[in-house]
């Protein structure tokens, strides 16, 4: 049996040959490469050494024979090679948000605000609650603050990790992406523009406009989940 890696999201696939499409990230099976078991990257576990009652550490004695000292191996000094250029500027900051994860942590704002700040802006609807919807509306705000991070860091990491690639996959996370930033601002400047929208005739439309925004961001966190996990 061999082993086959894709080189988009990594997903590692045993046959006698790879896949015609990537189960995880969806392309074709010439992105797939042979590797060894050996290359497959696992998280090692620290184990504790433990030692029978009553024992102690016994010097151990390397009997291999000593070279003689009349016989010289000729060594070749290695090559020191020349250490790259530092970073700077952008490129730097590109470098530090791909090494530190910063995509995956910046996310969890908007997923996590955004959840609430719809269940606000219904019970506001329901109850007739001026305090509610202001406070969905701080949670927009916040919402909309962190999206530039969020976007900026996602492309990043969608070009360098996962190569650019365009399968659908990648176009529903994108298009959902979209999606979600483009109803938080259309529902942050509306109720800004309208204050009393919840309590007038375009409410339902309203409370519709916020209920697709969350149900793309929801398929964007899905798909980032299946990227990660591999399943």
């Amino acid at each position: 049996m061999k082993v086959w890696q894709c080189t988009v999201c990594k997903y590692v696939h045993r046959e006698s040959t790879p896949p015609e499409k990537c189960p995880v990230c969806g392309v074709n099976k010439n992105k797939f490469i042979e590797i060894d078991e050996e290359r497959i990257q696992v998280r090692p576990v620290r184990k504790a050494a433990v030692k029978p009652a009553g024992q102690t550490d016994i010097p151990t004695t390397d009997h291999s024979p000593a070279p003689s000292p009349s016989v010289k191996v000729a060594t070749e000094p290695p090559k020191k090679q020349p250490p790259p250029p530092p970073e700077k500027g952008f490129a730097k900051i590109k470098s530090l948000a791909l090494k530190h994860h910063i995509h995956p942590i910046s996310v969890h704002t908007p997923n996590g605000i955004l959840p609430i700040a719809v269940v606000l802006w219904i019970l506001s609807w329901m109850f007739n609650s001026e305090l509610l919807a202001k406070a969905a509306m701080i949670n927009m705000i916040f919402v909309i603050l962190s999206l530039p991070v969020v976007v900026f860091t996602g492309i990043l990491e969608w070009q360098k990790k996962y190569q650019g690639a365009l399968t659908p996959i990648f176009k529903i996370k994108i298009l959902a992406a979209a999606f979600t930033s483009i109803f938080c601002l259309i529902s942050l400047i509306w109720y800004l523009a309208d204050p009393g929208i919840l309590s007038g005739t375009k409410a339902l439309m309203f409370i519709f406009v916020n209920i697709i925004m969350v149900a793309a961001a929801g398929i964007a966190g899905h798909i980032g989940g299946k990227l990660v996990f591999k399943d």
